[in-house]
């Protein structure tokens, strides 16, 4: 489980890594205003509908049914189970596309009506939705595919494939030339990213031998047992992307730039949700399921804890730096080409309001795999929506003296809430047991990010000067560099020093081995 965990992270820091790179470009080329607002839009609409019937239900339901069934009935029934699940998807996500390229205008009107129709703004989010909701299909019926292959302890594809998604867009910005403008060049690149990985998933799933396109449905055990855990998936995951929804429809109402700020902040917050968070959720629910499914309770435990003691220790760092230097890693990151100052400031200021929420929302996907394992995705739909409540409340009322930074604080809230409801939920059902480790673990990752604080916020003082003395052009990438450098040194040193003195061993923190499974061949 570990190797699979590194190289789902391994290739999560190389898609961030790239995304970087891709954001970098974006907001050179696109920079925070009227046009960055347009493509923002109009990418986060069909990544709104995938994350409802993509990624999180999905996932939810398919892995631990396609578990069960490779477990109990063996490698055949459950191809033909996925076969089945597979034509559905592609023909709901069909009606779907054609039904949002018929009704894009309406589409626009109802999740961001504080657009003007007559605005050049509005015209640059139609045409580009209408270019980059086609994705939408193509990524779904990657998250199958991705799915099928995880629970057979095959993660690299899967992980690999959002790389595409961001060289796909630099190539296209790179050859903005041959476009209109920039955004009309990076909506294509979507496009594009989402038949390639669609392409690559259908080749590494074909070479496992675990490929079946399309069979007739059929309301079999496994089939009925899928959509009796989808469908509350599917509300869940709905609840928490009315809430990002709300954040769509309030930002088209901020002034100009309003919603490129959140989306600029949101790229680098979601560097360690990606690489820490869905990457340990990915591996672990199918871990757990399995060991569920071969009545192995105590090994599913031991790897949650195991995986929460690790997601704790990578992350504690980011939620310092988002917190004590949030103006310097956006300024050093972004400010360049048409992104200004005053854009990095807005920024800032948002992904501050985010980096409250980070440890809940990484921990999440880890905590909800108590519930998912077990078939159980009841529990944290009515858990998800209680959040939601909150969340969108909270932006409603944050809307009017934060502007943006309200609505990422409102999001940051809401995350907490839902953590500590699966956690209470979870403990209380006996099914999480927190254990000494990972208690110790985070009591000594505390004491570490304390350290950090205290080294980053004094030694800003002095990197600024340096940096500046080096370069005046490039200061503030330098004393960001600088910053990461010794904060990783202090960071790094002070829990390797800690955790012997707590009694944990390094060996500790390996999750179990993963059984082998002969059902497909490796990748």
């Amino acid at each position: 489980m570990l190797r699979s965990l590194a190289s789902v992270s391994g290739f999560t820091l190389l898609s961030r890594a790239t995304g970087f790179a891709r954001d970098v470009m974006m907001g050179a080329a696109l920079g925070a205003g009227a046009l960055a607002d347009a493509f923002t839009i109009a990418f986060r609409l069909p990544n709104h509908f995938r994350a409802i019937f993509g990624e999180g239900a999905f996932n939810a339901a398919y892995v631990p049914t396609y578990a069960r069934a490779l477990e109990g009935a063996g490698a055949e029934q459950a191809k033909q189970f996925s076969a089945q699940i597979f034509t559905l998807l592609l023909g709901s996500q069909v009606i779907l596309l054609a039904l949002a390229l018929l009704f894009t205008r309406e589409l626009l009107g109802l999740l961001a009506p504080g657009l003007d129709p007559g605005s050049a703004t509005y015209q640059h989010a139609l045409l580009m939705t209408r270019i980059t909701f086609p994705y939408l299909l193509c990524v779904t019926l990657v998250t199958l595919l991705s799915g099928t292959m995880n629970a057979h302890g095959r993660f690299a594809a899967a992980a690999f494939a959002p790389v595409l998604l961001n060289l796909s867009i630099i190539a296209c910005l790179a050859l903005v030339a041959m476009f209109p403008d920039a955004g009309i060049a990076a909506s294509v690149g979507v496009l594009i990213a989402g038949l390639l990985e669609l392409a690559l998933m259908i080749v590494v799933a074909r070479r496992a031998g675990v490929l079946q396109m399309l069979a007739r449905p059929r309301w079999g055990e496994h089939v009925r047992r899928f959509f009796k855990t989808f469908l509350p998936a599917v509300i869940g995951s709905a609840g928490v992307q009315i809430a990002l929804f709300a954040d769509t429809i309030i930002g088209s109402m901020l002034p100009t730039g309003g919603m490129a700020s959140i989306y600029y902040a949101d790229r680098i917050y979601q560097l360690p949700i990606g690489v820490i968070g869905i990457a340990a959720g990915a591996v672990l629910l199918p871990e757990m399921s399995r060991r569920f499914a071969a009545n192995d309770a105590s090994g599913a435990l031991e790897a949650q804890n195991r995986t929460m003691a690790l997601t704790i220790a990578l992350s504690a760092p980011f939620f310092v730096a988002f917190l004590t230097i949030p103006d310097l890693i956006m300024a050093g990151v972004f400010q360049r080409g048409a992104f200004s100052a005053e854009a990095a400031q807005a920024s800032a200021r948002v992904l501050a309001a985010y980096g409250t929420g980070l440890l809940a929302v990484v921990l999440i996907r880890s905590a909800i795999a108590s519930f998912q394992a077990r078939g159980d995705t009841m529990t944290p739909m009515k858990i998800a929506l209680a959040a939601v409540a909150l969340n969108v409340a909270l932006k409603i009322v944050l809307f009017e003296p934060l502007g943006a930074s309200g609505l990422a604080l409102a999001t940051a809230i809401g995350a907490w809430l839902n953590f500590a409801l699966l956690m209470i939920f979870a403990i209380r059902r006996g099914d999480m047991k927190i254990d000494k480790i990972t208690t110790r673990v985070a009591i000594a990752a505390t004491c570490a990010s304390v350290l950090l604080a205290v080294v980053t916020l004094i030694g800003r003082d002095f990197s600024g000067v340096l940096a500046a003395r080096i370069s005046t052009a490039f200061a503030s990438e330098i004393e960001l560099i600088g910053l990461m450098l010794i904060g990783a040194l202090a960071y790094g040193g002070a829990l390797l020093a800690l955790l012997p003195l707590l009694g944990i061993r390094l060996s500790q923190l390996k999750p179990l081995r993963r059984r082998p499974n002969n059902d497909a061949s490796q990748l």
